[in-house]
């Protein structure tokens, strides 16, 4: 009997242990490796200069004086750079008549060009892919992106698929958040995600300020990234997910409107962007750390700001709140204060996280994370060059920031980089990746690289049009016809 029972106990043993093995190799196998990612970098003639810039403006017949000042002042302090690139049809003219022909062009363009470079750099086949998803926001035709992306590439008649319409600027971070929640169940997978957005057909030719100013900050760009949860691919990767969090402000009728795609007085269409975005953006990246922060910092620095806080509640700070900081899921309209107020108290991201990935959305946006989160110029600049250099070209933008960082070559094994992104909706969602190699790619800032960061990022546009300031031209009417730009 007692031969019995050690060899029932044996058994229960070995079947726990493999047991054990095996949901240890599962979740190995749900790991989510960056292969390798592909900037899209425009043609030399769709480059909009100053000049370029300034005839686009002042065709615009809708446009007063006061119009034209707000646009420039818009400009000059955007932080954007004269070597940005815009949609053809508006080089063109035709921004007020765009048709379908010229969105096909524009999104082909980006993804097909990616998605070459994507396969050529990495040796892989289209027909070795097994998850394809696709984010454009402002653009979902019938058939599919990704019925186009199979058709050019004649993949399998089993890759799995998924189309992201209207996810704005944090789309590419959903987009690997999906990839990663197949990996999942889907074994020894490739996956691409391709990013982008069409801009040609949604220029706003009105003249409500609100909705000028998507004009000004946004760029043609777009992304390609190759993903796989093979451990035999694992030497081959350049990053590692670590973590994911996901935060949806919707339910805040504040957040939901601060960017929406609108129709003014006079039925033109375009994107409206409010006062209300910088702080709904705080709010949104306040909810989303809180779940995060715990996950990514080392253990001696939550109890180092647990014990400041502790502390500090005896100045009129309840114990509850700080609680809150760190364990609270409490829903998104019980954040009251910025990120400043909630995280710069004494927190350091920095014990956590060596790089920081800030979606180049606006000069704005990117000051506004940078004193939330009490980063330096060091940690802003790779955000700052790239909305300089490219613009803000919505969920492509991140990659654009991230290749700066692989190209200035600070990206260094086991380094841990916190990419920040922030979208209508309004949604925030952040990642943390780990380097898994030493990284000095120049990728697409090969030409420009050598020049950045430049003596200033002043735009020029002041020095060529700040005559438009001058106190006369309150009196009258321009009649852009007879304007002259050289």
């Amino acid at each position: 009997m007692e031969y019995i029972l050690k060899t029932l106990c044996l058994f229960s043993l070995l079947y726990s242990f493999l047991k054990l093995f095996k949901l240890f190799l599962k979740r190995r196998n749900q790991s989510c490796y960056m292969l390798a990612y592909e900037c899209f970098k425009p043609k030399e003639e769709t480059k909009l200069n100053t000049n370029t810039c300034a005839k686009i403006v002042l065709r615009n017949k809708n446009l007063g004086v006061e119009e034209y000042r707000f646009l420039l002042k818009t400009m000059v302090s955007s932080g954007i750079g004269e070597n940005t690139y815009c949609p053809k049809n508006v080089l063109e003219g035709r921004e007020a008549c765009p048709n379908l022909k010229d969105t096909y062009e524009e999104i082909d363009e980006i993804m097909f060009d990616t998605l070459d470079n994507l396969f050529k750099k990495t040796c892989f086949s289209p027909s070795e892919i097994d998850i394809l998803v696709v984010n454009v926001s402002l653009f979902s035709p019938v058939p599919s992106l990704t019925a186009r992306i199979i058709n050019r590439y004649k993949m399998r008649e089993d890759v799995k698929v998924f189309n992201l319409a209207g996810m704005g600027c944090s789309a590419s971070v959903v987009a690997i958040d999906l990839v990663q929640q197949l990996f999942k169940t889907h074994e020894n997978s490739l996956g691409i995600v391709v990013s982008t957005e069409d801009l040609g057909s949604h220029w706003y030719c009105g003249k409500d300020k609100k909705m000028m100013l998507s004009n000004c900050l946004f760029r043609s760009g777009g992304c390609s990234m190759l993903f796989t949860n093979k451990m035999e691919l694992k030497s081959k990767a350049i990053l590692k997910l670590k973590h994911m969090e996901r935060t949806h402000y919707g339910a805040d009728d504040e957040a939901y409107s601060c960017c929406i795609q609108v129709e003014d007085e006079e039925g033109f269409a375009g994107f409206l962007l409010t006062k209300s975005l910088v702080k709904c953006a705080a709010q949104a990246l306040t909810v989303n750390l809180q779940s995060m922060v715990p996950k990514i910092l080392p253990l001696w620095e939550l109890v180092r700001f647990f014990t400041v806080s502790l502390r500090n509640s005896m100045k009129k700070i309840q114990l509850e709140n700080i609680f809150s900081v760190f364990f609270s899921h409490r829903g998104a309209k019980t954040v009251k204060k910025p990120i400043f107020n909630v995280l710069g108290g004494g927190i350091n991201l920095k014990t956590g996280i060596e790089h920081f990935c800030v979606h180049p959305g606006g000069r704005a946006v990117v000051d506004g994370v940078g004193k939330g989160l009490r980063l330096n110029e060091y940690d802003l600049e790779p955000a700052r060059m790239a909305l300089h250099r490219w613009g803000n070209t919505s969920a492509g933008g991140l990659w654009y920031v991230l290749g700066y960082m692989e190209a200035k070559k600070r990206l260094k094994k086991g380094d841990r980089i916190l990419m920040i992104s922030l979208g209508a909706g309004f949604k925030c969602n952040n990642c943390v990746w780990e380097v898994m190699r030493d990284l000095s790619d120049t990728n697409v800032w090969t030409d420009s690289i050598e020049s950045y960061p430049p003596p200033s990022l002043i735009n020029p546009f002041k020095e060529k049009y700040d005559w438009i300031h001058d106190d006369y031209l309150s009196f009258v009417r321009l009649d852009t016809s007879l304007m002259k730009i050289d």
